[in-house]
């Protein structure tokens, strides 16, 4: 028998393809989307803004100050998140005069009919290797905010923060053993104190999908997409990690604490998956784009958090809005857009109609009616193999909502003792609880629906008619 069956349930809910019944369609205050502009073909800032409020998505991350799209937005209620270009951080910094004029040119004119919520001061400054943008960083985000609160009103209410990418760890895995890299970490003490001080958070690209460029192999590409897998043991926390994107954060997280800022928030700033790249771009596909983003919402959803950050959605800007054709770079680089510039969607990621902001049904249309699930029961499929079996029976025994005290020794279900018999049970409690629909049967394709009823003697398989 899996050990699963014999562990308890642990405190994370379940995130692969999780569609939570209670959902609404309205936006969701933890999840935005980056606007990159290095493209020829965008549409009009009103059809973006209209795009927007279709979805679920309730703030956006601008690269620059796009006077149009955030004149589009005002009154929608979407938040958004301007930035400085990197070339006027010198100035900024050195003339608090010139933050004002920055402020009283890129903020005032739009708030409060806009909801300025922050300003991203420079992109990924402290991984450039300039040593003077980098030294001047914090005195341009300290200048910034200072002319902002001299302003008042919305303006003073606007946060301050800067971009980094994972580029700043020198070590993330295990998480436990999270820190940042001793050349970027003088300019974080005093950037993470500024952030401290001002109620502004952490902004961090983690980036799964590099993860998996450079280990390419197939459990790894389960932990990036949420998918069922064995998981990754941190010996130094006790804590078995069950994606990367929660690895990953608990790194920045650890780092942080051991910095001595633990209690500043973190915000992801970019994260995302290309749906094609070049011959050298193992995983670039429209199918691990949807199932890494979907899988990513979902969790968001759940309210779990990450293991160091629990009972938490993680304010998260999901990249991007449109592919972006005029990008340098290897193909993914032009293809992580969530929609097509003719504004019809790359891949359902469950943003849009009521069934996706349930979770992200695959064939749920603009109508917003949700697929209706083939069976009443989930179990496993013929010739499905035991090792894939066995880390389903042990990811569906993992998540809160899913009981597997029948297949314990003594319950009404343990016999047989088979992988076979436990993983059906198992993956029919992760089914009922997920929401019934069919894509929270699929388990990598060794699970099926029926609507015969599995159960046998005592041993009962909880569904039926919908």
């Amino acid at each position: 028998m899996g050990d699963a069956a014999r562990k308890p349930v642990s405190a994370l809910l379940p995130i692969w393809l999780l569609c939570l019944l209670v959902c609404s369609s309205s936006a969701q205050p933890y999840i935005g989307v980056n606007y990159g502009e290095v493209a020829d073909n965008l549409p009009p800032p009103d059809a973006t803004a209209r795009l927007l409020k279709s979805t679920s998505i309730s703030k956006v991350r601008l690269y620059g100050v796009d006077a149009g799209l955030i004149r589009a937005l005002a009154g929608s209620g979407i938040s958004v998140v301007i930035g400085v270009a990197n070339g006027d951080i010198p100035s900024l910094a050195a003339d608090p005069a010139a933050a004002s004029r920055w402020i009283a040119a890129n903020v005032l004119p739009f708030v409060p009919a806009t909801a300025i919520s922050a300003v991203a001061v420079g992109n990924e400054v402290l991984e450039s290797g300039d040593a003077s943008l980098a030294a001047a960083l914090l005195p341009a985000m300290q200048n910034l905010r200072a002319a902002a609160v001299a302003a008042g009103g919305a303006a003073a209410g606007v946060r301050f923060s800067t971009v980094n990418t994972m580029g700043v760890m020198a070590q993330s895995e295990p998480p436990s053993s999270g820190a940042f890299h001793p050349d970027v970490t003088p300019q974080l003490q005093g950037i993470l104190g500024f952030l401290s001080r001002t109620g502004a958070p952490f902004m961090i690209n983690p980036y799964p999908w590099f993860a998996y460029q450079s280990d390419p192999r197939p459990d790894t590409l389960a932990f990036c997409l949420f998918q069922p897998n064995a998981g990754r043991f941190d010996a130094g926390s006790r804590i078995r990690y069950t994606n990367m994107f929660d690895a990953q954060l608990d790194a920045v997280k650890a780092a942080m604490t051991r910095a001595g800022y633990g209690g500043v928030d973190v915000v992801v700033a970019e994260t995302g998956w290309p749906t094609r790249g070049d011959a050298g771009e193992p995983g670039a596909t429209p199918e691990n784009a949807r199932a890494y983003v979907s899988g990513l919402v979902a969790h968001l959803r759940s309210g779990a958090g990450t293991p160091l950050m629990p009972g938490k959605a993680v304010e998260t800007y999901l990249f991007a809005l449109y592919d972006e054709d005029l990008k340098p770079g290897p193909a993914s680089e032009r293809a992580f857009g969530l929609y097509h510039t003719d504004l019809s969607a790359a891949y359902d990621a469950g943003l849009t109609s009521a069934a996706g902001a349930a979770g992200g049904s695959p064939s749920a249309g603009a109508g917003g009616g949700a697929a209706k699930a083939s069976g009443g029961w989930c179990v496993a499929r013929d010739g499905a193999a035991d090792a894939d079996l066995q880390a389903d029976l042990d990811y569906a025994c993992a998540q809160v909502g899913v009981d597997c005290g029948a297949i314990q020794p003594g319950g009404a279900c343990f016999e047989p003792n088979t992988v076979r018999a436990h993983a059906a049970y198992a993956m029919n409690q992760l089914y009922q609880a997920a929401g019934r629909n069919p894509w929270n049967c699929d388990f990598r394709a060794s699970a099926t629906l029926t609507s015969s009823n599995p159960s046998y003697g005592a041993c009962v398989y909880t569904g039926g008619g919908q």
